[in-house]
Order: C-alpha cells, then sequence, then structure tokens
C-alpha cells in the first residue's frame, strides 16, 4: 500500500509525535509498504518524482520535521491555515493516511473532519468521537451516564469560575488539567489552596476550560482496546509523582508491567470497563484508556486516548508484544482495523 504517515502538526506534543510517526513509518517500510513520513503542518513544497518512493531516507524526513520545529511558534503568530504544503494532495493520493499526531489539531476530530468531506482514508476514529474522547469534560459525562466509575469532578470555565472547592461539593487533594490537552501536559495536583489557584492558573495558560477532579491515590494502569477488545492491562509506576509529560518519555522514570500483577477478577473487570468506555465513547479501531485503582480495590476510568503514543516503547506495543505480536504486526493490525470504516 501507498501509506502517508501523518505526523508533527502544531500541537505542544508535536515532538513526541515525530517520534511515533518515525517508527511507525520504519515499521511500515519492513511489511513492504511505500510509507512516507509527512509533516502535518509544515508540508514539504517538492516531493521528487515520485510521491511513494521504493526507497526512502525516513531518518533525513526526521531530522527535516525536528530542525521545522524551531520555525513553530513564530510560525502559528502570522499563518492562519493548518495543512502545509502539498500535505492535502499526497494525502489523497495515498491508499491509507496513518495518523500519528498527538493532541490538539489530529486528536480533536478536526483533521478526521477535513479527510471525511475529502474522502481520505485514515486510522482511528471518526470525527466525533476523536473530539468527544479529546475533551475531558464531556468524556467524564459520557463515563457517568453509561456507567464507567470515574473520579468525581467538574468543567470549569476562565473568568466563570469559583476558586473555591466547597462551592462543587469537592475537597483537597484535588487534580487540575486542561481540558482538551494531552500527554498530561499542564496537569497538577493541588493540596491545598495556594496550589490550587496556581494550578488552574496554570491550566488556564493553555485554555480557557479546565477539569478539576478529585485526586485518587493508588495504582496507574493502561488498557488499549483494538476493535473493541480489550489488550493486557499493562501497570505504570513513576519513579517519582505521577504519570506527567516527564515520566511519560524520560527514560527510565517510570517502571512499565505488562501483564499486569493483579487478581484475574480485577484484570477481567478493567478490561470490561476498558471496552465499555471505549463503547461510551463510539470510539473506532483503536484506542488506550488510562485507569487508576485505590487502595480498596476500586477503580476510576481516567481518559480515554484516540491516538496514543506509538514510540516503539509506547504502552499499546508493549501490550501487543504481550499478545506475541512486534511493533511492525501491530502497525499493520491498526491499519487493518481502520479500513473497516470504509467497508
Amino acid at each position: 500500500m501507498n501509506i502517508v504517515v501523518l505526523a508533527g502538526g502544531s500541537s505542544t506534543e508535536r515532538e513526541v509525535s515525530i517520534v511515533s510517526g518515525q517508527g511507525i513509518c520504519t515499521a511500515l517500510r519492513k511489511r513492504n509498504h511505500k510509507a512516507v513520513l509527512v509533516d502535518a503542518y509544515f508540508g514539504k513544497e517538492e516531493w521528487g518524482e515520485e510521491m511513494f518512493p521504493l526507497i526512502y531516507d525516513i531518518d533525513a524526513e526526521t531530522a527535516y520535521m525536528q530542525a521545522k520545529s524551531r520555525e513553530l511558534e513564530e510560525s502559528m503568530k502570522s499563518r492562519k491555515e493548518f495543512f502545509g504544503p502539498n500535505v492535502l494532495d499526497i494525502c489523497k493520493a495515498a491508499d491509507m493516511v496513518f495518523l500519528a499526531l498527538h493532541g490538539s489539531n489530529g486528536e480533536d476530530g478536526k483533521v478526521q473532519s477535513v479527510f471525511d468531506l475529502m474522502g481520505i482514508p485514515y486510522t482511528g476514529s471518526g470525527p466525533l468521537s476523536s473530539g468527544m474522547a479529546m475533551d475531558k469534560g464531556i468524556t467524564k459525562m459520557v463515563f457517568e451516564a453509561k456507567g464507567v466509575p470515574t473520579p468525581k469532578g467538574v468543567t470549569l470555565q476562565k473568568g466563570k469560575c469559583s476558586s473555591e472547592l466547597a462551592d462543587y461539593d469537592m475537597d483537597f487533594p484535588v487534580i487540575v488539567k486542561p481540558c482538551c490537552g494531552g500527554s498530561s501536559v499542564g496537569v497538577c495536583i493541588a493540596k491545598n489552596q495556594e496550589e490550587y489557584e496556581a494550578a488552574l492558573k496554570e491550566s488556564f495558560s493553555y485554555e480557557n476550560e479546565a477539569v478539576v477532579e478529585q485526586f485518587i491515590e493508588g495504582r496507574e494502569f493502561s488498557v488499549a482496546v483494538v476493535d473493541g477488545k480489550a489488550y493486557p492491562v499493562i501497570e505504570i509506576a513513576p519513579l517519582q509523582g505521577f504519570y506527567d509529560y516527564k515520566n511519560k518519555y524520560e527514560a527510565g522514570s517510570t517502571i512499565e508491567t505488562c501483564p499486569a500483577e493483579l487478581p484475574e477478577t480485577l484484570t477481567r473487570e478493567m478490561q470490561k470497563y476498558a471496552e465499555l468506555g471505549y463503547k461510551a465513547l463510539a470510539l473506532q479501531a483503536y484506542a488506550r484508556l488510562d485507569f487508576i485503582l485505590d487502595k480498596e480495590g476500586n477503580m476510576y476510568c481516567l481518559e480515554a486516548n484516540t491516538l496514543p503514543g506509538m514510540t516503539p516503547t509506547s504502552l499499546i506495543p508493549q501490550e501487543a508484544k504481550v499478545l506475541g505480536m512486534d511493533y511492525p504486526e501491530l502497525c499493520e493490525k491498526l491499519i487493518e482495523v481502520s479500513l473497516k470504516k470504509y467497508k
């Protein structure tokens, strides 16, 4: 197949997206696909004689994208359009676009909407479910309505909210996070009023809505759901703090165990809720749902990730490995389940 691996973009997760894209493109090339790596935001003025060449330098394209990252902030001040030069043309020429974008303008349904209108097939969920899952406030409401256990919380709007937790029938400690952020960017734990006000300020520096939820102390887990079926549970144990941006991407900062060391009953229950959360948000193809388990054995689903990290050491590849599936096979599998949307 001729495949575009669309990565980069303009979100706070751009650098992680580039690493995901590099891994996916390399893996698909090993599976004999003519895959090319494309920067969604910067694109490229010229593609050479062939859009999908037989011989292709992935590392050179990755280096180009990483170098362009230095121009992002300045470019976004003056540029209105998201897609870079030739991006849509090459996507239209592809048999499939593998979305390796993370965060806003990629994971929130906007790119998916454009591709649906243009008849471009892509991996992962459609616009509506992507948008719902990206919005942590909406995700929480859907989970509550569909019986997926989730921490008590509230969505606050910048300039229109109270700074008193008691007004929302909550008390310290709480988690404060941007409503539509990703990779735990801007997420803070507040243990007192001073930390709470600082956390709100931090969250509102990213966007105009924030989710405040009761902090649950416990063990952290994640479950991939592929084609509606849960993969093995993986436990994430940060050596310090919680599973924030640093602990997600800094080597050696987190111990990840798959399959998680849990009683079979709890494993099955978590997988059941992962599948229920996936279904509740009308997700398609694949996603990753994050959980926390408190000391009493109560589990809570925190959120769903529709385009989770796909670096070779990310969580979903680790879960797939337990099932006997290597990284290139997993990438192939995600294309296969995504194509079902178009049959």
